[in-house]
């Protein structure tokens, strides 16, 4: 597909300043790279996990939980990339995990599929079905899925947009999607309109959508939507600091606006924040250092506003008290992907940072440090990736959920319950395979 892939950014935060805005990465999920311990793919049909029993998935009645497609008031988990049916075999589609009282339960588990859910074009079914963003589009209580898809394209003027949207509804995401209505007006250039980042930009309690536009620029898509997938509003395109929107978004400065980063380029470069306001994010906030990953979270040297870390493959450099950033940190551990969350429930987030190895760097009031840090033993061999952290259990603290990818065929899917002390459990409560979507 042709959606450029671009560094994303994590926020976390407590009280009144955020709270963590998940499935991120979880919407970028990374599928399988070369690993030295990773065992070669075969060329033999994948063997379905011994499954827990399906259960039906619960009748919510809404709620504003984040990332809570049926509206139970239980956060519900995405994952892109399941494995799949035999080596080099078609993508399998999105798999939901819904939420209970107790966390995730992989029995109440869901297939989303361009066959099923996708909307065509032209009389055509896309092949890609990518999960992106999730929010509350139409401000009915239940969440709703962004997703991007490959429509035909014979490369002149401007290419269809590739974004479809699922409603939320009292019994998941079980309708038909439809296609992300951008007013002519808000487009620009030829490039494809996609990178979509949910957040109430212009603070009216609505959930409003920026994406890509071209040449600097972003459309901003007021909210709420319309079943059918229209904005309530859409100017001309504004003026960004950069090419790549990058969400979740956050209000770093807790003044009721969501805010965003904008990164100039793919993979390592500069990023900036931009800030939400009355007409939506068109003020440029500080600028942050060269990097391939932006976290941001509450990691110390006050609550007043949220913190950004910036990894690279050398270290990770800190901007504290945003927007202003004036006050600066340098990590040695290296942070290629970074993310945010607060595992012990003490208000302050947690950085974790993921590539070699799972490590975690306790917040603390005068900073983050790398003292103390916990390493996340993987459950099992291979290449293990984050998929999210958030608070999937209800008890005020974050759980992480990774994936160990083996070959094109195999994974575990592993999530780690945050705990006071220790940060996060030595041995997972939930562990899984996503070839469990593919049991009939």
């Amino acid at each position: 597909m042709r959606a450029r892939r671009t560094g994303k950014c994590r926020a976390a935060g407590t009280g009144t300043i955020a709270t963590l805005c998940a499935l991120a990465l979880p919407l970028t999920a990374c599928g399988p790279t070369p690993h030295d311990d990773a065992e070669p793919a075969r060329h033999t049909p994948v063997h379905i996990a011994d499954a827990p029993a399906r259960l039906p998935i619960p009748h919510g009645k809404g709620s504003k939980t984040p990332a809570d497609f049926n509206g139970d008031g239980h956060r519900d988990l995405v994952l892109n990339d399941l494995v799949k049916a035999q080596a080099h075999a078609d993508d399998a589609g999105i798999g939901i995990v819904y939420g209970g009282e107790r966390g995730l339960t992989p029995g109440a588990r869901q297939l989303l599929s361009p066959r099923r859910q996708a909307a065509p074009t032209k009389g055509r079914l896309p092949a890609a079905f990518d999960a992106e963003a999730t929010c509350d589009l139409d401000g009915d209580g239940f969440t709703d899925l962004v997703v991007s898809t490959d429509p035909p394209y014979d490369g002149q003027g401007q290419p269809p947009v590739p974004l479809q949207i699922l409603y939320g509804s009292p019994n998941g995401l079980t309708g038909k999607a439809v296609k992300l209505v951008i007013p002519a007006r808000a487009r620009a250039g030829k490039d494809w309109p996609d990178q979509p980042v949910c957040g109430d930009f212009d603070g009216d309690d609505a959930q409003d959508l920026v994406v890509h536009a071209s040449g600097g620029q972003l459309s901003f898509l007021r909210g709420p939507f319309t079943r059918k997938g229209a904005p309530r509003a859409a100017g001309a395109p504004i003026e960004a600091p950069g090419n790549a929107p990058s969400g979740p978004a956050a209000d770093v400065n807790d003044d009721g606006y969501d805010d965003l980063v904008v990164r100039t380029t793919e993979g390592a470069g500069t990023s900036s924040l931009v800030l939400g306001g009355p007409t939506g994010p068109t003020r440029t906030g500080a600028t942050l250092p060269t990097g391939i990953d932006v976290a941001l979270g509450t990691f110390g040297k006050g609550k007043a506003a949220l913190d950004a870390a910036i990894g690279t493959m050398d270290g990770t450099s800190l901007r504290y008290d945003l927007p202003a950033a004036t006050a600066r940190g340098t990590l040695a551990t290296p942070g290629s992907v970074l993310d945010a969350a607060d595992f012990d429930g003490d208000g302050l987030s947690e950085l974790l940072s993921s590539g070699s190895e799972l490590r975690i760097l306790r917040g603390r009031t005068a900073g983050l440090t790398a003292a103390g840090m916990v390493t996340v033993k993987p459950p099992a061999r291979g290449t293990t990736r984050v998929v999210t952290a958030a608070d999937f259990d209800g008890d005020g603290r974050a759980d992480l959920v990774v994936r160990t990818y083996v070959g094109e065929t195999k994974d575990t899917v592993a999530v780690y319950p945050g705990v006071k002390k220790g940060l996060v459990a030595a041995e997972p409560s939930v562990r899984f395979s996503s070839s469990e979507f593919l049991a009939r």
